[in-house]
């Protein structure tokens, strides 16, 4: 397959162009001698997804600022190389956090970037916000920017007058009598000057608080920062005018995702959210929408074809193993693609999709399609309910009401036992199904008609229902409730548990919360990864299972903690299944090798992968790239590589519908032998 080009960029004097090979290496053409050159090699990147990579072209064309990697690949820093190929990237920020995005600012005085330096971090790991900073190559540049307002003001009025001076002097010297008019020269672009002693101590944050930042753009003089920022619901534009350290919301947008660009001549930001362009006045604030229209005639087909071939190359380049498994991708290229005339819309062409990557036998892949549906699709929703299905009569007997829904009000008079006869005045005789009548009711109120046989009383209730993601959160909540409740039992108070929902930030501080809140005086602990869909947790999940005793804290004799005091530092079972995929395959794998404590239950499927979910030019289709898998001391891939528990007990479906669950029955028995 030939090399792939992308993000290509002018050099200033329009003579060369840059761009990216194979989406990692760094390469210039000279557009005259067609002569090619390399500036930056692959082994200096990594690209997760198209258009994560960054590089600018100096204003004097002689430097390249680049976001590279450095052993670190996914902490990128800031570099700078020069553009006649001959020198190696000089690693401007030399940090263990992350720095990206570089920009030249002030005409290549500096250069400005976002860092993680002081942001908010994940629990699950990663920052969470970030800062901008800039770096200065010149110590005059430096003192230039960390002038105050006042001193600022003395200088530019200095500066204003000379210049307007020697526009006098070139006045009156044109005013002359001369022979021959002289042409006039355009003065040469100066070199850029890089005093590289001192240099890093030449760093300024710029921002005055950490945020979730989407863009950012400096005016040439060097005095206001504009960027998009999500400090609330959104992203929005604000502004710090950065020698009197004043920060303010410039245009509030609310935007889910947002860029923007100052042009040239300084005059106009120009603010794209959320597929809208807005021109801003940099100085006033005054902002107007930019019209933007124009019609497409979509060839649905040939559409279909393109990403057909652009999904099957995505996978020849950029799959975890170069040989795919074995597979023959060239064969299967043309077995499916004899399909494509007969598709005619994107389901039937993500389920063909599907069928081809599946050949792979790899995990985190598929093609999804996605119903683009308005504000009338259906949305079933909830009452928070369990049924009595034996229940013969009209209406519907309420079982359970569940904890935390619609009906668990304090003000609500509804209990298990009550009958609902109507919904909104529609009788529930058995001849219409009760969801029907809370299809887009979600939030709204919904008038019930209720009957309690034993008082032989009727009522009405005005409730809101739930969507039945709601519900299935209240339902998770149960169940985890009844785990703990059984863990108790089973264990005469002396185990506690708690489950992790998914390997992220959210369960990390529900872990920490709950095993040293409600467990803290516990004697061992049952961690279960059940029904667990993967994220980004293993390593941090594991050091908190892994902590070792090392001091206990005694002021005047009185034992009031110990350390580490973050770590949970007794003994633990992981409890893992069937349904364990991706990062909580590899949690359980960590735990194991680190030889923190046992695993219990079935093997999980080896499916420690992470992925790109590229969506493609047609936004209701999105297809997976399986890119990068994680290698356990031995030498074996997590990927394809079944995880067998220490202790191996299945769960029986006729035992579990009676209301016990013989992994936690096993876990608790394997603890109380300590």
């Amino acid at each position: 397959t030939p090399a792939e080009e992308f993000q290509p960029a002018f050099s200033p004097d329009g003579k060369e162009v840059a761009y990216l090979e194979n989406r990692v290496v760094l390469k210039v053409v000279d557009l005259a001698t067609k002569q090619t050159r390399t500036i930056l090699p692959a082994e200096c990147n990594y690209s997760y997804s198209d258009g994560d990579q960054n590089y600018r072209w100096s204003p004097d064309g002689k430097w390249f600022l680049v976001q590279f990697g450095y052993v670190r690949l996914f902490t990128p820093q800031v570099g700078l190389v020069s553009s006649d190929g001959k020198g190696k990237v000089i690693n401007l920020t030399q940090s263990g956090f992350g720095n990206f995005d570089p920009r030249w600012g002030m005409d290549g005085a500096m250069t400005y970037f976002g860092c993680t330096r002081e942001g908010a971090v994940s629990l699950a790991g990663g920052a969470m916000t970030q800062d901008i900073y800039g770096l200065f190559f010149t110590r005059e540049a430096f003192d230039r920017f960390r002038l105050s307002k006042v001193d600022y003001d003395l200088v530019k009025e200095q500066e204003d007058k000379a210049k307007e001076e020697k526009d006098k002097a070139d006045q009156a010297a044109a005013k002359e009598p001369k022979g021959k008019p002289a042409v006039k020269k355009e003065e040469p672009k100066k070199d850029l000057m890089i005093e590289f002693e001192g240099l890093s101590d030449r760093k300024a944050r710029l921002t005055i608080a950490s945020a979730d930042i989407a863009d950012m753009a400096l005016t040439k003089a060097g005095d206001k920062l504009f960027y998009l920022a999500r400090f609330e619901k959104g992203y929005d534009l604000w502004v710090n005018e950065l020698r009197t350290k004043e920060t303010k919301l410039f245009l509030k947008l609310g935007a889910s995702n947002a860029g923007m660009e100052l042009s040239a001549d300084g005059k106009a930001l120009f603010v794209a959210a959320d597929g809208k362009v807005t021109k801003v006045d940099p100085e006033s604030g005054k902002s107007e929408p930019v019209a933007i229209g124009g019609e497409m005639a979509l060839d649905g087909a040939a559409e279909r074809a393109y990403m057909f071939d652009h999904m099957w190359r995505q996978i020849q380049q950029k799959f975890l193993v170069a040989d795919l498994f074995g597979a023959d991708w060239n064969y299967y290229y043309g077995v499916y693609r004899k399909f494509l005339p007969y598709i005619n819309n994107n389901y039937d062409f993500s389920e063909m999709m599907s069928e081809l990557l599946g050949e792979l036998n790899g995990s985190h892949t598929g093609c999804r399609f996605y119903h683009q549906s308005g504000p009338s699709a259906d949305a079933t929703a909830s009452l928070g309910i369990f049924v009595d299905y034996d229940h013969a009569g009209p209406g519907l007997k309420v079982a359970e009401v569940l904890s935390g829904g619609p009906l668990d009000k304090a003000s609500l008079k509804v209990r298990a036992g009550h009958v609902i006869e109507k919904i909104d005045g529609q009788a529930l005789d058995g001849t219409v199904d009760h969801y029907k009548l809370l299809n887009r009711k979600a939030g709204q109120l919904t008038l019930l008609s209720v009957f309690d046989p034993g008082t032989q009383k009727r009522w009405e209730e005005a409730v809101k229902p739930i969507s039945l993601g709601q519900e299935n959160g209240l339902l998770y909540r149960r169940w985890v409730k009844a785990r703990r409740a059984e863990v108790d039992r089973l264990s005469g108070g002396r185990i506690a548990y708690v489950h992790v929902q998914s390997m992220g930030d959210p369960s990390m501080r529900t872990v920490v919360e709950e095993v040293l809140g409600l467990g803290v005086d516990k004697e061992a602990l049952i961690v279960d990864t059940r029904f667990n869909g993967g994220g980004s947790l293993h390593d941090q999940l594991s050091d908190f299972l892994a902590g070792k005793k090392v001091f206990d804290i005694v002021p005047r004799g009185q034992l009031v903690g110990y350390e580490p005091d973050d770590k949970w530092i007794k003994p633990s079972i992981v409890l893992m299944g069937e349904c364990n995929y991706s990062d909580a395959h590899l949690f359980p794998v960590e735990y194991k090798i680190r030889g923190i404590g046992k695993t219990l239950g079935m093997p999980v499927p080896g499916t420690g992968t992470f992925v790109w979910w590229e969506e493609q030019i047609d936004p209701g289709l999105v297809f997976g790239i399986p890119q990068g898998g994680w290698r356990t001391p031995d030498g074996k891939l997590c990927e394809n590589n079944q995880l067998e528990p220490d202790i191996k007990v299945k769960n029986d479906p006729d035992v579990m519908s009676a209301g016990r669950d013989q992994q936690i029955e096993a876990a608790v028995k394997e603890l109380l032998k300590k």
